[in-house]
Formats: structure tokens, sequence, C-alpha cells
């Protein structure tokens, strides 16, 4: 979707609407990446003031979602809880521009920048986990006890929106490279996945307002500090799913072990993490490296997909024969 002649309109677009955000006309505008959304940085001439503006892909969210995800993280922010960039209001009030590039219409929200730099796949990365399960179960608990507004509306991910064919993220069968051998591999664990999730259950102790998205990609660390970045997939899920998505990407590396063991310390030093909880991460770790595989095969024009594609279908299948290999 993101191509080079959309950016280029996108960037214009933004350009005329930058007083939106309290930027000068003349500041810069830059693309910083392409993923789900198109995000772009802004800094003034003077280097005094630099923004990020996210531009939300077509017909994924709706307005009132948008403004939903953004009354979280103002919740958020107001409690304490944890570090993440403030959403810039506007001069009309709202914080969400409408735009159009390309004969469509963009919604786009700009947000403070702060400092830090993603996780290191390294020695370090056990640390930052026990603190993200620590800021996991803090924003667990902020979930569950927030009074949300009646207008307030978020997607649902459950197993029809995460892994049927018309799911949020497509299709997985439609990913370039997929052998007959793998996708029978990957076919097969979803009987097993449907057995433990209807077992597991789906009451509001397991179940309920999540990031959704903590993977590295999502955290940026200065100093001692972890800040969360980017809400966009916040949603209604399973609690314990956040861990399978901390790891997204990552879920063959050796030091995985290490990284679920540090996590639910973090987490438990917080709140409770039951031994049931513990039991589903290997399910819900499925599910993620399904749903990426489908991501993946539906954003292929995306920056992440074209580095990330090689192999990954062959890397799914490989991760569905070992999980199978521990099902009952």
């Amino acid at each position: 979707m993101y191509t080079d002649t959309l950016v280029s309109d996108l960037g214009r677009a933004l350009k005329s609407r930058l007083g939106h955000w309290q930027m000068p006309a003349d500041a810069r505008i830059e693309l910083l990446t392409t993923s789900e959304n198109a995000t772009f940085v802004s800094q003034d001439r003077e280097g005094e003031r630099e923004i990020i503006i996210r531009v939300h892909r077509p017909d994924y969210h709706q307005r009132r979602e948008i403004e939903s995800e953004l009354a979280w993280i103002e919740e958020l922010r107001a409690s304490g809880s944890i570090h993440t960039p403030a959403p810039l209001q506007t001069g009309d009030g709202s914080p969400v521009v409408s735009l159009s590039a390309g004969g469509r219409e963009f919604f786009a929200v700009g947000f403070e920048k702060i400092q830090g730099r993603e996780p290191d796949v390294g020695q370090d990365l056990p640390h930052w986990f026990e603190q993200l399960g620590a800021l996991t179960a803090t924003l667990h608990r902020h979930s569950r006890e927030w009074q949300r507004p009646e207008w307030f509306v978020r997607k649902c991910w459950n197993l029809d929106t995460m892994l049927a064919p018309d799911g949020y993220w497509g299709d997985w069968r439609r990913i370039p490279g997929l052998t007959e051998a793998d996708e029978a591999a990957i076919a097969a664990a979803l009987e097993p996945i449907r057995q433990q999730i209807t077992d597991y259950g789906q009451d509001s102790s397991r179940y309920g307002l999540v990031h959704a998205d903590l993977r590295l990609s999502n955290l940026l660390v200065e100093g001692d500090q972890l800040a969360v970045i980017d809400f966009d997939d916040s949603g209604f899920c399973w609690y314990a799913y956040d861990f399978a998505a901390a790891i997204s990407f990552h879920e063959l590396d050796p030091i995985i072990p290490q990284l679920r063991t540090a996590w639910i310390r973090g987490y438990r030093s917080q709140a409770e993490f039951t031994a049931e909880d513990e039991a589903m991460l290997d399910t819900f770790v499925m599910i993620r490296r399904i749903m990426l595989t489908a991501w993946l095969a539906s954003h292929a024009e995306s920056l992440a997909a074209r580095e990330l594609m090689d192999g990954y279908a062959a890397g799914t299948a490989r991760l569905a024969r070992e999980y199978m290999q521990v099902q009952p």
C-alpha cells in the first residue's frame, strides 16, 4: 500500500496540516517507518521541537477506535502507571486529524517524541523483560480498574479475529514460500489451540483490555527507564497474550526461556499470574506466530514484511511442530 507516491502524497498533506500540532509551516517532515501505519517525524528548523505523526492505514480503525486508544493512554499517563508519549491535542480540540492522499481519507495523530532506543537481543534483555513483566502487570491492573467511557470501543481479539482466514490480519496460508508440508504442520496446531483456549476460558480475570503489541520495537530504554509506545493494536484479549506479543519475531531464539522466566518473575512482583496462566503461554506464542505469518502475507509491501518474509513460513511450521510435541 505504501508506495513511494503515496508516502510522498501523505508527506505533503501532513506538511499543510502541521499547524494542527502547533508546528511551524517550515518544519521538516520525514518518513520514519511503514508497518500497519505510516509514521513520520517532524522537527522545527531550530531543532527545539520534534514530534511523531502516525498516519493510520484506512479501513482498520474507525475514528472512535483511535480516540479510545488515546483516551486509555491519557488515563495511564495521569495515573503515573507507565512512561509513554503524550498524544498531542490539536487547535480544534480533537487529537485526530483527517487528511486526503491518493484519493483516500486518512486519520493522523501526533505524539510527543521521547528519548530511548529499542532493547537489544542480548545478555541485558532478561533484565528488561523482568521490568516489562512488571510493567505489563501494572497495565493489566489499570485495565481492570479503569471505568471506561461509554463511547469507548476497541477491537476484540479472539480466535476468529486472530486466526480465521478473514481475521483482522488476513490469512496465514497466503504467505509466500509456504510448502504443503509446512501448511499441514501449522494447520495441525489449530485444533489443540482451540481446545486449550476453550478449556482456559475468557472470564474477566483472564481477558480484558491489553496493549497487544509489546514487542521490542515498541519499547524504548533510556538509562534505567523502560517506556512503551504504540497502542495501535490495543484491544480486548487474554492478558497472558501480552507475553506472546513481547517475543514477536524471536520465538525460536534460544534466549526465549530466559525471557519467559524473567517476564513471569516481573509480572508476579506486581500481580497474580497463576500456574494456569503460565501453562497457556506456549499456546499464545503459537497464536501470535500464526497471526504474524498472516500479517506478513497481507502487508507484503511494508518494510517489515520485506525484511522478515524470507524463511518465516518455515519458522512458523517449525514452531508448530514443537508445539504439537508438548500437547497432551
